[in-house]
């Protein structure tokens, strides 16, 4: 089995601000790349047999940052699509839509939950039958949360319980033959 290591992408404008952030494509702040730095040395590229990026460029200059220059770009990485709620944070939502979360009530003209799962499946099984020892993955907060619920086979909204700070490791992966998590929300600090 595959262990899936994942990375979420350093801080921007909006991760900072608590801004929802899918289809606008910002890049890191100064505190960002040097978060994005510190993951280089930690993780030696040459291990890796998959790795793959968003196509948006924070996680894509994580992932440089990072030591990975060779990385395939993967559309089903994408962030989920915040649809009207894009730029906006939960807490601005939740003056019209009081308990909203997006793992239970979705976004309007965004992507459903349904959807997520199903581009984020095609991920989990590109990699669990890519015959890899170790895959990586730099991508965004929900997409991967969303991910890590269909690697261990539990609904997608429990992805709500998997939070993800900027510029984190975590590391998917089988506890006794079961799929697991074995490292979540690590971070080298700065």
């Amino acid at each position: 089995m595959t262990d899936l290591y994942l990375v979420r992408h350093g801080e921007t404008e909006w991760s900072r601000t608590g801004q929802h952030t899918s289809i606008t494509d910002l890049p890191l702040t100064d505190n960002g790349r040097e978060e994005a730095k510190a993951l280089n040395g930690w993780l030696d590229p040459k291990d890796f047999g998959l790795v793959l990026a968003s196509p948006r460029q924070r996680a894509q200059e994580t992932a440089r940052l990072a030591g990975f220059h060779d990385f395939e770009v993967d559309e089903d990485l994408a962030e989920w699509f915040y649809g009207d709620y894009e730029g906006i944070t939960s807490k601005e939502v939740q003056k019209t839509v009081p308990d909203w979360q997006i793992w239970t009530h979705g976004v309007p003209n965004g992507e459903t939950a349904e959807e997520v799962r199903e581009r984020v499946e095609r991920v989990v099984k590109r990699v669990r039958e890519s015959g890899e020892d170790k895959a990586i993955l730099f991508a965004h907060g929900h997409s991967l949360r969303a991910l890590t619920t269909a690697w261990l086979e539990l609904p997608i909204e429990l992805g709500q319980s998997f939070p993800l700070n900027t510029a984190s490791l975590s590391v998917l992966g089988r506890y006794h033959d079961r799929p697991a998590v074995l490292r979540w929300n690590l971070s080298r600090g700065l």
